[in-house]
């Protein structure tokens, strides 16, 4: 299996610079696929996925600003959806890539229905991971409250030990060596400090609460820009984020769509799971 990787910058329309994975061949015949992560989450997160599937396409893996090994943007108010679909189509327009496969995991689901509206033409299909145009409450409120909030730990079990305690409920069947997966790709070396810290920029937090003075925009017609495309849609059996309800109505909404419920998991499947690998695996095997 290949797992190895190169790693690239690109400068965004603001001259931001901007890291990102690539995997595979970038003249394999299958189409590209496009990784986009959640809010706070960088391309750690698909590093086991991508060498999976890099045998036969190229998987490219952004990490959005302030995020991981991107810049930090000197401008806080600009970590919001529409700058980085700005720099999202920056990525693929400095990659050559006209025609691209999205897997987006919850903010990353948000940006990919955004592409969707944008750019039409772009997108050969598209994977939801446990996100939809409805965001339940709950959810919601449970991640504003975590981020931002800085955490220094002294040690990589630590960080271990920080994950399982405050997740265990999204992941009650998680082994030992998938908790280690989510702290690295959670936390960064602080040499600093001579410990670990979180891998992005806590002034998120900041967009994120002027973003909530305003009522949440209406996503399902940015979800409507998918019914022509073939659609995967993941949802954690255990997800405050994603209902059962809103997972019945994105189908009666895209009558194509193939609905997959991941036993086992919250918010959000790692996609590794049996049942996420098989639908996945079955989706792309004709794209």
């Amino acid at each position: 299996m290949t797992t190895g990787f190169s790693e690239r910058y690109f400068h965004a329309q603001d001259d931001l610079r901007l890291y990102y994975r690539v995997y595979g061949d970038r003249h394999a015949a299958r189409t590209p696929l496009l990784c986009l992560t959640g809010l706070t989450r960088n391309s750690n997160d698909f590093h086991e996925f991508a060498s999976r599937h890099a045998a036969t396409r190229r998987v490219i893996c952004l990490d959005y600003r302030g995020r991981g090994r991107s810049a930090y943007d000197p401008d806080p108010m600009h970590y919001n959806p529409s700058v980085y679909l700005d720099d999202i189509q920056h990525l693929l327009a400095v990659t050559h890539i006209r025609r691209v496969i999205a897997l987006g995991t919850s903010l990353g689901g948000i940006m990919t229905m955004a592409l969707a509206a944008a750019a039409p033409t772009l997108l050969v299909g598209a994977i939801l991971n446990d996100i939809g145009p409805d965001v339940k409450e709950d959810g919601r409120q449970r991640i504003a409250g975590y981020v931002g909030q800085p955490v220094q730990l002294p040690t990589w079990e630590a960080a271990t030990d920080y994950m399982r305690k405050g997740y265990a409920g999204a992941y009650p069947k998680l082994d030992a060596a998938g908790w280690q997966r989510i702290a690295r790709g959670t936390f960064t070396a602080d040499k600093a400090r001579d410990g670990v810290t979180l891998d992005y920029d806590l002034r998120i937090a900041a967009a994120l609460r002027e973003q909530a003075r305003r009522p949440l925009p209406d996503l399902w017609p940015m979800f409507r820009s998918l019914r022509s495309l073939p659609l995967l849609a993941l949802r954690g059996a255990l997800s405050d984020i994603l209902t059962a309800d809103t997972f019945i109505r994105m189908k009666r909404e895209h009558a194509g769509m193939i609905a997959v419920t991941v036993p086992d998991v919250g918010h959000v499947p790692m996609l590794d799971e049996p049942a996420a690998e098989t639908a996945i695996d079955a989706f792309l095997a004709d794209l």
